[in-house]
């Protein structure tokens, strides 16, 4: 081991320590990405030793810098800066890069590793986070700052590679950037031409820098990412820009690798030892793996400029809070992130309750929600709502919104055609802190959105989805849009909580349980129909919370019929069928599966007696309601496409209609009544059976 460091700490040796750390740790792992890390190496030295305002010492500071890595594969880039800077994370957790319960796993993960902003991974998607976050400084600035009191003032840092651009959320986010004028957004773009395949010069041909030019960006053209006099030129420009701003750094795959470097082979294999040793030679660094010289360490630390930084900011924030001290308790409240709903909030939430119990009436859920929206978006300043493209459909608006259009402000956001940039644009809102993002389209069209909602529940992000037209109930449109499997699809996905909504008030509460969650998103799925409200003399608010509960329970009850959304007037009318008939059935509201199943056993068992026959009844696929009904039981659904013609029509297709669920449920009980005659699901008057089902 060389204790004695010599060498000036040049910026080259500064950015030398993060390659070597990289390869080493990829080295040990015998895993990862070393290539990205040693070619942005020198880009990273010039964004976080020289610009970058973050305090090692508290990663959540408010107004601090927020820096995305995209290209999340080469995390070790991002793990050497954190280290080096003086966060938590110490030798140790490099040395354990990508192992069992490291803070260094393969790809960044917000909660994992301080300092780390955004779970990064899928291409594209760190950079649209980029976007809401620089949405969410710009929205905030306009918000709280007041003359002689600037509170919200930070920019957000990205760095890109030909992945993210070949994605085409990168096409979505970044003409939305380039819309509302995000002049503080700053993206480094790591022109390596190299991707797994290799040279990208035979499936990327794009004119990268004219295409964001077109968008509305900045763009800081040919700039040599391993040169920092041209680095320090490109963010003097860029720090000056009243764009968004595109940094286009031709950069080496490998840089510093005498036989790798240029190449595919380092883009995501280790060097190997042999390799290393030269790499090692030929950057003058003499050192042990995992051995930063003490000069080199304190030239990167940035705890006592984070410090100061940050104990001026919080200065400059009690001057504020003593001029404007309601301003400052708010904007407090809202950058919690485990914050509940406010006081305004609740009221307004209890009132569309009592307002949706009151009125009894039919209407479509989508509208409900918007009946909902009336009460909450006025009393909710953090809501940030919108739509692709189809606020008129969805309903995500409310009475007093104010559209941000262009380069304006606003709390209602129109995001056009764009359901996968709108997911991970309101990921990166809900990261920001500040505000609680919702956004709608159909629900068909949720599939364009899915890895942004799948990223929104990695994250344990509070952000809600607003999907409408849930069935075959939205008719004519055909298959294209009559959503089949989607209910079930996005079940599937690890802590997402799916409600859909079976009345108004069903519908009030699906929102105030989104609102009140702080640990994930929710998905509301609402109906372009008008349904039946479900009118039972109890109270029904909390019960509903619960995701499943019993809305009818009969005496000498011989039948459960379980249903959610629209599905449930068809088992409120079925039940009464059967009840003309001399069979009781139970009826019980599933709004949302997932919230039922995390009640306590003997709950779910009470409200689904197992003793008794079950039906569901839900206009989609029907594989996850077999758990719940059992082998014996019965699922009414659907599990083809649908087709074009009025909904009624295509309900009778279907079989989901009161007559055909009575005539399923009476076979139920005649099925369980010849298993065992002696049983409580017996018809308690066998004469409204025939002969053979007696």
């Amino acid at each position: 081991m060389n204790t004695q460091f010599t060498e000036p700490v040049t910026r080259a040796v500064c950015a030398n320590a993060l390659r070597v750390l990289a390869m080493d740790a990829v080295q040990t792992a015998n895993s990862g990405h070393p290539g990205m890390p040693m070619g942005m190496a020198d880009i990273a030295e010039t964004l976080w030793r020289h610009h970058l305002r973050h305090d090692p010492s508290d990663p959540a500071w408010l107004d601090r810098d927020r820096f995305v890595l995209s290209n999340g594969h080469g995390s070790m880039l991002l793990y050497a800066l954190l280290h080096l800077s003086g966060y938590a994370l110490p030798m140790d957790e490099l040395k354990r890069f990508r192992q069992l319960h490291s803070r260094t796993p393969g790809h960044p993960e917000i909660g994992v590793t301080p300092g780390v902003e955004t779970t990064t991974g899928p291409l594209g998607q760190g950079l649209a986070n980029a976007v809401g976050m620089a949405l969410a400084e710009k929205l905030l600035a306009q918000e709280f700052n007041r003359p002689g009191h600037t509170i919200v003032d930070h920019r957000t840092y990205v760095f890109l590679g030909d992945g993210c651009l070949m994605e085409g959320i990168s096409h979505e986010a970044c003409s939305l950037a380039g819309t509302w004028g995000l002049r503080k957004l700053v993206a480094f773009y790591d022109d390596n031409g190299i991707s797994i395949d290799g040279d990208v010069a035979g499936w990327f041909t794009d004119d990268t820098p004219s295409r964001f030019e077109a968008y509305g960006w900045t763009v800081v053209r040919d700039v040599d990412g391993h040169d920092t006099q041209a680095l320090d030129r490109a963010m003097a420009t860029a720090l000056d820009a009243d764009k968004p701003v595109l940094v286009c750094c031709r950069t080496t795959i490998g840089q510093g690798s005498p036989n790798r470097a240029g190449t595919a082979d380092v883009h995501g294999a280790p060097l190997g030892a042999d390799e290393i040793a030269k790499t090692r030679a030929a950057l003058g660094w003499h050192d042990e793996p995992f051995v930063i010289p003490q000069p080199v360490q304190q030239a990167w630390s940035a705890v006592a400029r984070g410090t100061r930084l940050n104990a001026a900011w919080q200065r400059s924030f009690t001057a504020y809070a003593a001029a404007h001290p309601e301003l400052a308790a708010e904007f407090l409240r809202r950058q919690a992130r485990d914050a509940a709903p406010a006081p305004s909030t609740e009221a307004a939430l209890s009132a569309a309750g009592a307002a949706a119990e009151g009125a009894r009436a039919a209407v479509a859920t989508r509208k409900a929600s918007q009946d909902t929206l009336q009460f909450i978006g006025p009393a909710t300043p953090e809501l940030l709502g919108g739509s692709a493209d189809l606020t008129g459909s969805n309903l995500t608006d409310w009475r007093g919104h104010r559209p941000l259009l262009g380069k304006g402000t606003g709390n209602h956001v129109h995001y056009g055609v764009r359901e996968f940039a709108m997911s991970a644009v309101m990921n990166g809102l809900a990261l920001h802190g500040g505000y609680r993002p919702f956004g709608g389209t159909f629900l068909a069209f949720s599939d364009y959105a899915r890895n942004g909602i799948r990223m929104s529940s990695l994250m344990k992000l509070p952000v809600v989805y607003v999907f409408t037209h849930d069935s075959i109930g939205l008719g004519e449109d055909g298959p294209t849009h009559q959503p089949v499997e989607q209910a079930s699809s996005l079940r599937l996905i690890p802590g997402v909580d799916v409600w859909r909504p079976g009345d108004a008030t069903e519908t009030v509460v699906a929102w105030r349980e989104a609102l009140r969650r702080v640990d994930g998103p929710s998905c509301l799925l609402l109906t372009r129909q008008a349904l039946p409200h479900a009118g039972n003399a109890t109270p029904r608010l909390e019960s509903i919370g619960r995701g499943g509960y019993v809305l009818r329970r009969p005496a000498d009850e011989q039948v459960v019929l379980l249903a959610s959304g629209s599905e449930l007037g068809v088992a409120i009318a079925a039940a009464d069928l059967l009840a003309a008939r001399g069979i009781a059935a139970r009826i019980v509201s599933m709004p949302c599966m997932d919230v039922f199943e995390r009640q306590e056993a003997a709950y779910r068992r009470d409200v689904i007696p197992r003793h008794l026959p079950r039906l569901a009844i839900e206009a989609g696929c029907t594989a996850l309601w077999w758990k719940l009904v059992g082998e014996e039981g019965d699922v009414v659904g659907i599990d083809r496409f649908g087709e074009s013609a009025p909904a009624g029509a295509l309900f009778e297709l279907f079989g989901i209609t009161a007559d055909a669920v009575a005539d399923r449920a009476r076979a139920l009980v005649r099925r369980a009544a010849a298993a065992d005659p002696a049983s409580s699901c017996r018809p308690a008057d066998s004469s409204a059976l025939s002969h053979q089902e007696s």
